[in-house]
């Protein structure tokens, strides 16, 4: 049985999901788009154009949101002005879905006690959590935790951060904040089979969540654990080169879960006095069609189990950190779930790792 490093509930075990929130910019690009798109830009011959094709027809996307209309984010650009562009855009997309969030908890930026914030498809420095608290107005005093090196998993990773730092001062708030625009990731001359899936895959948004100390009415977070997955550190991440950030993506990456899923799943839930059946909610990463799949397949899943994971999926592509952010806010605004039952929360990421977090519905 696989040992994780894991944070095990106590009596002082406390984190409230007040509230979640997402944000997704104006311009949308459909699955028939990206082919016509594909064709024009790659110069692939016909039979690896058709491959291509399969792979986008079979990977249950209709459409995914860009912050720039198709036509400007595939042209060659410095990466100095790409930069620029992912400063102002995660800027704009964290202040609507930070706001949403805190409106909804019925909390001001001051209340805030800890801002964490993650993101893997730019780099900026100050990171956004310091142009938005001035923007927002935060206390100058507020803890800061800027997130940048964890991809799909960091979404569920902050939320574990945020329940450890409220163990330790119970009374407090944290604000998560994820955002990724991996449409300034796209690289027109890089023909890898990688670079190709990942053109048909992600979409840019963000998600805010507001965790309280206090007890509320939203899920409880109950326990957190973390598991790298040994020698798997070419499966997945970006290498940032001359032109920007260009994907690592191994075709292994859905067997490499599928071989393990059930294995960390169990033990996780074991060492919390639980089984797969005693879960109500699968709120689980959609990093793509074969992924989602496997683990529906392994966990013994019946298919309106992960409904809201294959939704986002549907409805924006892989949104990378912030993606199990949004299967989260379906659950809570479109599922429900009775008080006393628990959820799994789980996505995967570079290095290669799973994050896993208990959930328990008031």
């Amino acid at each position: 049985m696989v040992k994780a490093a894991s944070d095990s509930p106590d009596n002082g075990s406390t984190g409230t999901i007040a509230s979640v929130a997402t944000a997704l910019p104006p311009h949308t690009l459909t699955r028939e788009e990206v082919k016509r798109y594909m064709r024009a830009v790659f110069p692939l011959d016909e039979r690896r154009m058709k491959a291509l094709f399969t792979v986008v027809d079979n990977g249950r996307i209709e459409k995914r949101h860009c912050i720039f209309p198709v036509d400007y984010f595939v042209q060659p650009r410095p990466l100095g002005r790409i930069t620029e562009e992912y400063r102002e855009h995660a800027v704009r997309l964290g202040r609507e879905a930070a706001c949403a969030a805190l409106t909804r908890a019925g909390l001001a930026p001051s209340d805030i006690d800890l801002f964490i914030t993650v993101s893997c498809t730019g780099v900026m420095i100050p990171s956004v959590d310091a142009h938005l608290i001035n923007d927002l107005g935060f206390r100058a005093n507020v803890r800061r935790l800027p997130i940048t090196e964890l991809g799909c998993a960091a979404g569920a990773a902050a939320l574990a951060h945020a329940w450890q730092f409220l163990r330790a001062f119970p009374e407090g708030r944290v604000l998560v904040l994820a955002i990724e625009i991996p449409t300034l990731t796209f690289q027109r001359n890089d023909l890898s089979q990688a670079n190709l899936i990942s053109c048909s895959l992600f979409g840019d948004g963000a998600a805010a969540v507001v965790v309280e100390g206090k007890s509320g009415r939203g899920p409880r977070i109950r326990a957190a654990e973390t598991f790298l997955f040994p020698e798997s550190l070419d499966a997945m991440g970006f290498d940032l080169r001359e032109t920007g950030f260009h994907i690592i993506l191994a075709r292994e990456v859905p067997e490499l879960i599928r071989s393990r899923i059930a294995e960390l799943v169990d033990g996780f839930l074991g060492r919390n006095g639980l089984r797969r059946e005693d879960i109500a909610a699968w709120v689980l990463h959609p990093g793509g069609q074969k992924l989602l799949s496997f683990v529906e397949e392994e966990l013994g899943l019946a298919p309106d189990q992960a409904q809201p994971s294959w939704d986002v999926l549907r409805e924006c592509g892989n949104l990378s950190s912030a993606s199990v952010l949004f299967v989260l806010d379906r659950w809570l605004r479109e599922r429900k779930v009775p008080a006393g039952s628990s959820g799994l929360l789980a996505g995967f990421g570079p290095g290669f790792s799973a994050e896993m977090v208990l959930l328990e519905w008031q």
